[in-house]
């Protein structure tokens, strides 16, 4: 069986890493292609396009460049798909298309729009990795999800994205939750020692809950048993500088720094003490399934989609953003036995319920069960 992953580029992100723990599956008689809508174009791309063809895997590379303004360009991307569609869909002829993410989903949409006769043999899978689509799309989002729906394509990766799909779209897809293995940990160099080094690692955008990273720093700003590092860069970049440079009414911070996105950050995270995560909401968060895999605690807000990857009544889960929960649970974080306590607790979860070869299987299966 050959399998076609559409993502949007070879880069750093959850879907993207979702896509490629799948098609890096080991069974027998399964051919996996990787082809990207929009060139990537960061330090971790090389080394992403390596890894997955190590793996075995076929990696397709778009000519178009990556460019994030407004949502505009990924649209043109998706419009002109349909030609690099047409001849790869001709040379491979694949059982399989499978679509992560918005940009992609947008792409193959068109493409079978325009030329329906040519996927008449192949099967749609899509995978749906976030609780919000279409922000702000609402017509694109009604034309595109109507196809998803028809072909039953859709796969949701927990119960909080299949619940929100189903309550804007009254469709209920089925789950597959994402995968993640434990990775050969090595120190980061920059770590602060003698104290509790806390990590933030995400783009700096809306849904990361940066504001609120910013009010916890704020809120913790003369308390020296902590350290903050926050790795990461995206639109919201300058408020986090402006709140760790301080202005004419607070000091600058002593106790946080903002570093650029950490490439390879699984294979260390088991060097900081906690990962801070306070998103508004998120699909299935990659980064918490493998913080916990390697014995790192999470602090989280109790968001759909990342409440959904840690243990029942978590100890370190915040309600709603609350800045007294945070307050309640920093307060927690000194006593060394309380966090290996809380670490296997984690690990174990994790081990038990999103292993890779689990979802690798899952997923074959859905592919098995929906050949025409």
């Amino acid at each position: 069986m050959r399998i076609l992953h559409l993502i949007t580029h070879f880069d750093l992100g959850g879907a993207e890493r979702v896509a490629a723990n799948i098609a890096a599956s080991t069974t027998e008689g399964m051919e996996y292609h990787v082809v990207e809508i929009l060139r990537g174009r960061s330090d971790y791309t090389t080394k992403f396009v390596s890894e997955l063809r190590a793996a075995g895997v076929q990696c397709h590379r778009s000519w178009m460049p990556d460019i994030s303004w407004h949502f505009l360009v990924e649209r043109i991307a998706a419009l002109l798909f349909p030609l690099r569609m047409l001849y790869i869909m001709l040379r491979l002829r694949p059982d399989v298309v499978h679509t992560h993410t918005e940009t992609p989903d947008l792409a193959l949409y068109v493409s079978v729009r325009l030329m329906p006769w040519l996927f008449r043999h192949t099967r749609i899978v899509r995978t749906i990795h976030n609780t919000r689509l279409w922000t702000g799309l609402p017509r694109t989002a009604r034309w595109v999800e109507r196809m998803f729906v028809k072909r039953q394509s859709n796969v949701a990766i927990s119960d909080s994205v299949r619940d929100a799909y189903a309550e804007r779209f009254g469709s209920v897809p089925p789950i597959i939750h994402n995968g993640v293995s434990e990775v050969p940990q090595h120190p980061w160099s920059q770590l602060c020692q003698g104290k509790v080094n806390i990590l933030f690692a995400g783009r700096l955008e809306p849904q990361k809950g940066v504001r609120v990273l910013c009010d916890v720093l704020r809120m913790l700003s003369a308390d020296s048993r902590f350290f903050f590092t926050i790795a990461g860069d995206g639109s919201e970049r300058p408020l986090v500088e402006q709140t760790i440079a301080g202005d004419e009414n607070s000091r600058p911070l002593t106790n946080a720094r903002l570093v650029p996105p950490i490439y390879g950050l699984a294979g260390c995270l088991a060097s900081f003490d906690y990962l801070f995560m306070p998103s508004e909401f998120e699909g299935l968060s990659m980064l918490s399934m493998e913080a916990s895999m390697n014995r790192l605690p999470v602090i989280a807000n109790d968001a759909p989609g990342l409440r959904d990857t840690l243990p029942p009544d978590w100890p370190l889960m915040a309600h709603a953003n609350d800045t007294d929960d945070y307050r309640r649970i920093f307060g927690r974080l000194c006593d060394d036995a309380f966090r290996t306590r809380i670490a296997d607790r984690a690990q174990q979860y994790a081990r038990a319920n999103f292993s890779i070869r689990g979802m690798q299987q899952r997923y074959e299966e859905f592919y098995a069960r929906s050949r025409h």
